[in-house]
């Protein structure tokens, strides 16, 4: 079965920089698949972050944070990695990674399960 370990959040000033790792285990063929992250606010649904298909070729990104985050993946390490600069304080969510089917034309759904515990990004002006 498959687990995800979210971690590198923390409290951050606003234009303040983090890198969130989610490490993957008990999934053989790692390089092959896409990935994303998403991030939940309180009281506010999931929302998606950035995805990256399975080679890192291609990605996409929400329209908030694009040229702010960056989205990458190390395939010896099963780890994908999400680059948060330039943060602002609504960016303060819990942050999730999670496997996704990548798409050309669009952003990722979000995966009706299989969620870990995620990571607290909390970003004060």
């Amino acid at each position: 079965q498959m687990q995800l370990a979210e971690s590198g959040g923390g409290l951050v000033q606003a234009g303040g920089s983090l890198k969130l790792a989610c490490v993957v285990s008990g999934r053989q063929t790692f390089s092959a698949w896409a990935w994303g992250w998403f991030r939940q606010a309180p009281g506010k649904e999931r929302e998606f972050v950035a995805d990256i298909n399975w080679s890192g070729r291609y990605t996409h990104y929400r329209e908030s944070v694009k040229g702010r985050f960056t989205i990458s993946k190390d395939n010896a390490k099963n780890t994908v990695y999400l680059q948060m600069n330039n943060l602002v304080p609504e960016d303060t969510a819990v942050y999730y990674c999670n496997e996704v089917k990548f798409s050309m034309d669009k952003p990722a759904d979000i995966p009706p399960g299989g969620w870990g515990q995620g990571t607290q990004v909390t970003v004060s002006s």
